[in-house]
This record gives C-alpha cells, sequence and structure tokens, in this order.
C-alpha cells in the first residue's frame, strides 16, 4: 500500500506541475498580410516570447506563403498554405529565432525567445 500512495502523491505532483506550466504559456498570432509580418494589424519586425510559447502563423494574403526558420533556436518550415489557414509553432528554447517565407524573400522578422 504504501508504494501505491507514494506513485499516487507523485502523479499529483507531476500533474500540478504541468498544469502550472500550460498555464504560463501564451499564444501569439502573426499574420501575413501584404508580404508582411503583422501583429494586430501593424508590422511587426521582432516579437518577443518566453519558451514554452506558441506562434501561430495565419496566412491573410490571397496567394500562398510558406513560413519557416533555419535558426539554431527553432529549426522548422511549416510548408505552403493559403489564405484563412494558419500553424503554429512553439518554441523550446532561449535564443533568436529568424523568421522567413521561402516563397517571399522579402519576408522576415525575429522571435526573440526568453525564459
Amino acid at each position: 500500500m504504501k508504494i501505491k500512495t507514494k506513485i499516487a502523491a507523485l502523479t499529483g505532483i507531476v500533474s500540478a506541475l504541468l498544469i502550472c506550466s500550460a498555464v504560463q504559456a501564451s499564444e501569439y498570432e502573426i499574420t501575413q498580410e501584404h508580404k508582411t509580418f503583422k501583429q494586430n494589424g501593424e508590422k511587426v519586425e521582432r516579437l518577443q516570447v518566453k519558451v514554452g510559447d506558441t506562434v501561430a502563423f495565419r496566412n491573410g494574403d490571397r496567394f500562398f506563403h510558406n513560413i519557416y526558420s533555419l535558426s539554431d533556436t527553432k529549426n522548422f518550415d511549416l510548408g505552403s498554405y493559403r489564405k484563412g489557414t494558419a500553424r503554429s509553432v512553439t518554441f523550446d528554447k532561449v535564443g533568436l529565432a529568424e523568421i522567413e517565407c521561402a516563397i517571399h524573400p522579402e519576408m522576415y522578422m525575429e522571435v526573440e525567445v526568453i525564459r
């Protein structure tokens, strides 16, 4: 019985830690509009987020975008997606991620990930 009680207690502690971690994470939305990255309708060149935060990249243009990063902080490729579609990235490491569009080379922004 003692082992089951200890396992139940540890399970409760782990669950509480996971809930606290999830509560602290934030979600941001960046829209691609007129071949520009925007947040709340304004052009954004740098976004600061915390480790564990998620950024949704929503395509607001009538043509496809392909958002990616080759940065050590977060390496990803969201693939091509059409207007009205969003794809998300969770940033799990401190550092600077350079975000670009494979289709529109003029599109560039940075995501600074802090603790």
